[in-house]
């Protein structure tokens, strides 16, 4: 590229360092990737800020991937340089702006982390000590049996449950949306076990199903704290979280069942594509059967 246009570089890193004061880090980055895209520039023959269009932008980012860049790098490059054409369409050097409707790369989204049956087992039947563990336990089995939300089980009252039907109600569910729920028998067996004994914590006039040792609702905090210290004193190794008790839950009905559409109600989803997830959990166990199973596929 000319001298002119890599001169502008100078202001643009002293406008981040004096100006939006980002760290040494952030500078260090943004020099790096503008430089990836200089070397690009030098190489199609573009002198000029003003003569970068957006295919070559795309191209670049084609390249940069193809070198084997991870999508959370190529965010971090665009970003760079998204900033860059920002300074130079404010100080008046460009105008129009190549980067402004890139789009970045979606990073890979993770694979919700589950229990197999065998760990679910053992964690909830580990055995209690304590009437705040018959509570726990209610609450363990209340989130795999009905594939509850944090925020949903902390919201429910007495009145919610049906035990003839072997139903739950949900009144408040992500953007307000009520379902109704089954019950397993493990957990209404849990549940009758700690309302019989949930009048020893609970105060007057309270309506919600989980309370406190002080008699109010239990707050979700509470809830992810007791699940911390259960795991904790039973001698679990893994990091359980109540959400991984809801993807269980939905992994372990897909693997039975196959019915998307049914486990998309259960969980309260309104979009399919966000259950679709547990597809590719329910895939990867059944590679892990064929790696296992098929003569040509296991190892020596």
């Amino acid at each position: 590229m000319s001298p002119d246009s890599i001169s502008f570089l100078d202001d643009f890193f002293s406008q981040l360092k004096y100006q939006r004061r980002v760290s040494i880090h952030t500078l260090n980055n943004y020099r790096r990737d503008i430089n990836q895209l200089i070397k690009f520039c030098s190489k199609n023959h573009i002198e000029h800020w003003q003569d970068v269009q957006q295919s070559n932008i795309r191209h670049h980012v084609a390249i940069r991937h193809k070198q084997g860049l991870a999508a959370s790098s190529l965010q971090r490059e665009l970003s760079a340089i998204r900033s860059f054409f920002k300074f130079l369409e404010q100080q008046k050097i460009i105008a129009n702006n190549p980067v402004r409707h890139i789009q970045t790369p979606k990073k890979p989204k993770k694979l919700p982390k589950t229990l197999d049956v065998d760990q679910i087992t053992g964690f909830l039947e580990a055995g209690t000590d304590s009437v705040l563990e018959i509570r726990d336990v209610a609450m363990f089995e209340l989130f795999y049996s009905s594939g509850l939300r944090l925020s949903e089980l902390t919201s429910l009252n007495i009145e919610s449950l049906d035990f003839n039907d072997k139903t739950l109600i949900v009144t408040q569910g992500k953007g307000g949306k009520s379902r109704i729920l089954p019950i397993g028998n493990k957990a209404i067996k849990a549940l009758k076990n700690w309302l019989s004994h949930r009048k020893i914590l609970s105060k007057e006039q309270q309506p919600a199903l989980f309370v406190s040792n002080k008699g109010g609702r239990l707050t979700a905090r509470s809830v992810q704290l007791r699940l911390q210290q259960w795991c904790k004193k039973k001698g679990l190794d893994q990091h359980i979280h109540p959400h991984m008790l809801r993807h269980s839950f939905a992994s372990h009905l897909l693997e039975s069942s196959q019915d998307l559409r049914s486990i998309q109600e259960l969980l309260g989803h309104s979009n399919i594509s966000t259950t679709q997830i547990y597809t590719h959990l329910d895939f990867q166990h059944l590679t892990e059967i064929y790696d296992k199973a098929h003569p040509r596929a296991k190892k020596n």
